[in-house]
């Protein structure tokens, strides 16, 4: 069991990502967070890290509508090195998008654990931790 979580946040809006890590840092756990504009600048961090899984996010939270390279198209890429990486990321695609089409999509990738609407609330951040932790992950 690992002592720490380390969370990446994949998301081009600022406002979003300056909630959600301070209510990251508002929930009492071990955490280490990593904060990316687009899903390119993500992926190149899980290429760089691919051969240290401490270094990899526990957790990925997925916006889809990005500049550069959207969440989809992250998911696309991710597959293809998924084998290489040493660790079970869990992804949570988390989108202002209520679109059937984009639910639909999340649904039929299986590495997608969830799709959650956003704004994602405090209480939906601690039921993953939680769940996390059942799992033994931290």
């Amino acid at each position: 069991m690992s002592n720490s979580l380390n969370i990446c946040i994949v998301d081009d809006d600022e406002i979003y990502k300056f909630t959600v890590v301070k209510i990251l840092e508002s929930i009492d756990f071990n955490k280490k967070i990593e904060v990316f504009s687009d899903g390119e600048e993500a992926f190149s961090f899980l290429l760089d890290n691919i051969d240290q899984p401490k270094a990899l996010p526990d957790v990925i939270l997925l916006d889809i509508n990005m500049p550069v390279m959207d969440g989809f198209q992250f998911m696309e890429e991710y597959i293809k090195i998924k084998p290489r990486v040493g660790k079970k990321i869990t992804i949570y695609m988390v989108s202002s998008s209520v679109d059937p089409m984009d639910l639909q999509k999340a649904k039929g990738i299986s590495e997608i654990s969830d799709y959650i609407i956003k704004p994602i609330k405090r209480g939906e951040l601690k039921a993953i931790i939680s769940s996390l932790r059942q799992e033994g992950k931290i």
